[in-house]
């Protein structure tokens, strides 16, 4: 989204600075200039620092689960794998 919305705030400012043959050459580069800079924004945006955890079941089974960073767990430590369709995640039993 962020790299679409870019490019044509990018084509559209310089469709307005380029004159004449120049028009064409300006759009262009406003397009891809924009696209760059939007992609950039929404990826900064979006980011999240992740943990992956691996896990040894009560089964014995070992897996390994990688969420966002916000708890925090020793080796050892008792947890609970909660499984939905987004996926699995570990928190603090």
């Amino acid at each position: 989204m962020g790299t679409a919305a870019g490019a044509v705030i990018g084509g559209l400012a310089g469709n307005e600075l380029g004159h004449g043959s120049g028009r064409a050459v300006t759009t262009i580069l406003g397009a891809i200039g924009g696209g760059l800079a939007g992609n950039a924004l929404e990826r900064n945006a979006t980011a999240q620092s992740g943990t992956e955890i691996v896990v040894r079941l009560d089964s014995g089974a070992t897996i390994a689960v990688v969420q966002g960073a916000s708890e925090q767990f020793e080796a050892g430590q008792r947890g609970r794998v909660l499984t939905g369709r987004g996926g699995s995640r570990v928190e603090h039993a």
